[in-house]
């Protein structure tokens, strides 16, 4: 695939994957839906690994990336899909925006590799001025809505702190192994949260919820893991950024469109926020830039 067409598809799948998410729990329940999708994956990776001939590392810092990656990967997506039932799907994607941003606070406090500048600091300030508006806005947003935005919060910090931890424990296993590796990790908390919070079958099956439920598996977690370190390989990293820049508006908008979510005037004040948090994070402003000529 051109390097184009891999940018594109991977700002379709994150930007439609909070609406599937949405739908995948219509009629099932949230947590037997993260769990067929995880499910759903992990076939799909080891079929992949299987005809590819993919080396499946275990060794010690293979078996402490699965470890971590995995732990990070329950927590995330049991928020999130919990959250689903409470805030629009658009809203996901805005706070998910926000990841960068910790993960680069992660890094400089615990990796200490990433210096906070001027640039990053005012792009987390910004960030965090979204974040209030974002959960000032969910007061307005229905029963529940605001513990869904604060559990959305907690999920896109799981998830960054996880990336954090699988990058300090350096390990150098096929990105299509390290998800199985997760998978196999994380599925059996997924069974054992399903078993704890329903532990029934579904007694019926909506088509919307089934087909959302194969292409997260599919498309959500498997294609689109692969595209985005096809392009972290191939691609700069600032161009790669542009895609956090561009999923949450799209979000909102197919959010609205497809499936009539209202959206409040403080979450799009809010994602205003985050964008340009963003975009001073990472690529900064000229007249910020200490090595500015005068």
């Amino acid at each position: 695939m051109s390097l184009p067409a891999a940018f594109v598809s991977v700002i379709l799948i994150w930007s439609t994957t909070p609406l599937a998410i949405k739908w995948s729990t219509l009629g099932i329940g949230f947590s037997f839906a993260v769990f067929s999708r995880m499910a759903i994956s992990a076939l799909l990776c080891i079929l992949l690994l299987a005809v590819l001939r993919i080396r499946f590392p275990l060794h010690r810092k293979a078996r402490q990336a699965y470890l971590a990656s995995g732990l990070s990967l329950f927590g995330a997506m049991s928020l999130t899909y919990w959250s689903a039932q409470y805030v629009n799907s658009g809203l996901i994607s805005v706070l998910f925006g926000l990841s960068p941003l910790i993960t680069s606070l992660g890094a400089a406090l615990w990796l200490k590799e990433e210096s906070l500048t001027v640039n990053r600091v005012i792009g987390m300030l910004f960030g965090l001025a979204g974040l209030a508006m974002v959960f000032y806005g969910g007061f307005g947003l229905g029963a529940g809505a605001f513990m869904g935005v604060v559990a959305l919060f907690a999920a896109v910090v799981a998830q960054s702190l996880g990336l954090v931890w699988i990058k300090r424990i350096a390990d150098d296993s096929p990105p299509l192994a390290m998800t199985l590796g997760t998978l196999l990790v994380a599925l059996p908390l997924f069974f054992a949260a399903w078993w704890w919070v329903d532990g029934q079958w579904p007694a019926y099956l909506p088509e919307r919820a089934v087909a959302a439920t194969l292409y997260l598996g599919v498309i959500g977690s498997v294609l689109g893991f692969v595209l985005y370190y096809y392009m972290i390989k191939h691609m700069e990293a600032g161009r790669v950024a542009l895609i956090t820049l561009i999923t949450p508006v799209m979000a909102l908008l197919l959010g609205h469109g497809l499936n009539n979510e209202a959206v409040q005037p403080q979450v799009w004040y809010g994602t205003a926020f985050i964008v340009l948090g963003l975009s001073l994070h990472h690529w900064g402003v000229d007249w910020l830039s200490p090595r500015r000529q005068s």
